[in-house]
């Protein structure tokens, strides 16, 4: 690591936090994404029926696991995988944050992630020391690029790549001799046209690769669709070989899934009710809180995908983030996520109905 880590950025929210804690109606919290709705029944008792863990889970995971995993990717990423080219993460940040470590990554080297982006990305060059380059076009990705993020649909601003995108990113990766990794945690919450009635495409998909799956990873969790942010459930998939590297890092670095959240998963992997009525609660809170913005004069821009709106009334964010505060709400600003959005603040979707609808409210009241 070349030097001191930047403090952690959620911390410049306390004092907004604290004004909003004064509203006389209480705080309404929009700024981080964890979920607030109930964890599928199904898969708590998935949980607890195998609480009796007593050996060491396999860092690969069961058989089972990876078999619903790649079951999972044909029937909603429409991807065909074996078992053995899946791998079980603890949650995706671990993964996003230690990819480069595990890949060999290291100084003289880079990692490009989406200008607007997760600072999770450009976390992970940090802690190897390699250089953190933040750009979208393939045509400005330098020549010593190891590791390609992109994330689609993107955290914080819901924009979505199309397979011609994902298509040419991954040509320009392969160029570079560069691994290729989408983040791609919200694929199943599409809301704009064409993503509201079409699959989402992922970085595996085989208008973008056909069947060659040389150096593409697609990265997934179960913390939004299915309510899992606690069970730190996530999975990769891809390139065999490259899958074969990391489980053998990850065996050494003794990053194990619980063997009751393996058998978690297995269940939720295997209900898609409750993913489409999750899908649901969102588009209503989302169908609430969106006009209630544009009536306050704010621009919703992206936002045609994932759990988040992202939004911009052409002043500076901290200004933006100031006044909601004293509406008793909390947002998060778009410097966070980079220096390509300072005018933007990102507005979380996963509170309560009852929170969406005070906090809609209270804008249109301003």
């Amino acid at each position: 690591m070349r030097g001191p880590l930047p403090d952690y950025p959620w911390d410049a929210m306390a004092p907004y936090a604290a004004e909003a804690a004064r509203h006389p109606e209480g705080a309404l919290n929009l700024s981080v994404g964890s979920p607030v709705d109930p964890s599928p029944a199904g898969v708590r008792d998935a949980l607890a029926s195998a609480t009796d863990a007593h050996a060491y889970p396999a860092t690969a995971g069961t058989p089972r696991l990876r078999e619903a995993i790649a079951e999972w990717y044909a029937r909603r990423r429409g991807v065909r995988v074996a078992p053995e080219a899946v791998l079980p993460t603890v949650g995706s940040k671990e993964l996003v944050a230690l990819l480069p470590f595990l890949l060999g990554i290291g100084a003289g080297e880079a990692v490009v992630f989406p200008r607007i982006a997760y600072p999770s990305y450009a976390m992970g060059a940090a802690l190897v020391g390699a250089d953190a380059i933040a750009a979208d076009d393939p045509a400005d990705w330098p020549e010593h690029t190891r590791l390609v993020w992109v994330n689609s649909p993107s955290n914080p601003d819901g924009r979505v790549l199309d397979a011609a995108r994902l298509r040419a990113a991954v040509e320009r990766a392969r160029e570079l001799g560069a691994v290729i990794a989408g983040d791609e945690c919200y694929a199943e919450f599409g809301w704009d046209a064409p993503w509201d009635a079409e699959r989402i495409p992922s970085v595996l998909d085989p208008e973008v690769v056909g069947d060659d799956h040389r150096d593409v990873l697609s990265v997934y969790s179960l913390s939004k669709q299915s309510n899992l942010a606690g069970y730190r459930a996530a999975f990769l998939a891809g390139d065999p070989a490259l899958v074969e590297r990391l489980l053998t890092v990850r065996k050494h670095a003794g990053l194990m899934l619980p063997a009751p959240v393996q058998a978690a998963m297995i269940a939720a992997l295997a209900d898609e009710t409750h993913v489409d009525a999750q899908r649901e609660r969102y588009r209503a809170r989302r169908e609430v809180l969106r006009p209630a913005l544009e009536s306050a004069g704010f621009r919703v821009e992206g936002s045609e995908a994932g759990l988040y709106l992202w939004a911009t009334r052409g002043a500076d964010a901290w200004e933006s983030v100031a006044e909601f505060a004293k509406l008793g709400i909390v947002v998060g600003p778009g410097h966070f996520y980079g220096d390509h959005s300072p005018q933007h603040v990102r507005l979380a979707l996963t509170a309560s109905d009852a929170d969406i609808a005070a906090a809609a409210g209270r804008i249109r009241g301003a």
